[in-house]
């Protein structure tokens, strides 16, 4: 793997990750709700994964990054266009940046990061299971945060394959509204991978996009089980779990699953 000061230009990717966690309607399990994506790729085949809900830190005042870095360069014009912290800087300004994103996203309501999870889990709710979510359905509780310092390849859409390093700012969203589990459960036994699939190729068709999600929800304990039945060294990658490929950012949300690639804090 590449080190850190081999590289000129370094992609920072700042998100917010989602452990969304809700109990089974019928037996008590705690469950633990992903977005499951369907993509069609360019060579026409379909992949279907799971990943945690959440997504880029919206930078709400750019001034006091400058001052850090100089000229902001995002990765993306869409990027640009939402404001994420998903940005190009030299590697040695890494250090600084995850101490000023930490200092800053701790706090509750600052004024040049975003720190709340609420924004895009309302969004990313909506798109999976066509819920608008409100605050009194779910409790949340800060569990961290979570650095990948190995630089990684991204295999973000709109930055594929630049050498990325992460920063996570992780929760943990308890949904309490007994009507709500029982419908995110009835989504996710609602359709199979094929059928996700399916309906990815028919977006394709139509609009262009060849895209489709929806809601996972498999037991937290057998998630967890799963890739602590492997060896340290071999978890980061995606696994299958219940049938169902799992993107290895899913560690991410497993406090208890140690990997040397995350260093948790």
């Amino acid at each position: 793997m590449m080190d850190i000061g081999e590289i000129k230009l370094l992609r920072a990717s700042v998100a917010t990750y989602n452990r969304v966690v809700f109990q089974h309607p019928e037996d008590g399990t705690r469950m633990l709700a992903l977005e499951r994506k369907a993509s069609v790729m360019k060579d026409g085949s379909v992949s279907v994964q799971a990943q945690p809900y959440g997504g880029g830190v919206h930078i709400l005042n750019p001034t006091p990054l400058k001052k850090i870095i100089g000229e902001i360069q995002y990765d993306s014009e869409r990027s640009k266009h939402e404001q994420d912290f998903r940005i190009l800087i030299p590697p040695s300004k890494w250090e600084m940046i995850k101490e000023y994103c930490m200092r800053h996203l701790e706090e509750e309501d600052d004024i040049e990061l975003e720190t709340e999870p609420d924004r895009e889990l309302t969004e990313e709710f909506f798109e999976t299971i066509n819920v608008r979510l409100n605050m009194g359905q779910y409790t949340v509780r800060p569990l961290g945060f979570v650095i990948e310092n190995r630089p990684v390849r991204t295999k973000n859409d709109h930055a594929t394959g630049q050498l990325t390093v992460h920063l996570y700012r992780v929760f943990e969203i308890d949904i309490v509204d007994p009507v709500l589990c029982k419908i995110m459960l009835a989504v996710s036994q609602l359709y199979s991978d094929s059928d996700l699939g399916g309906r990815a190729q028919q977006d394709l068709d139509y609009y262009g996009k060849g895209r489709s999600n929806t809601i996972l929800a498999l037991p937290l304990n057998q998630v967890v089980e799963a890739y602590l039945s492997l060896p340290p060294e071999e978890r980061y990658r995606k696994l299958v779990v219940d049938d169902h490929e799992l993107d290895e950012s899913v560690l991410v949300l497993l406090e208890n699953v140690d990997v040397p690639q995350y260093q948790r804090l």
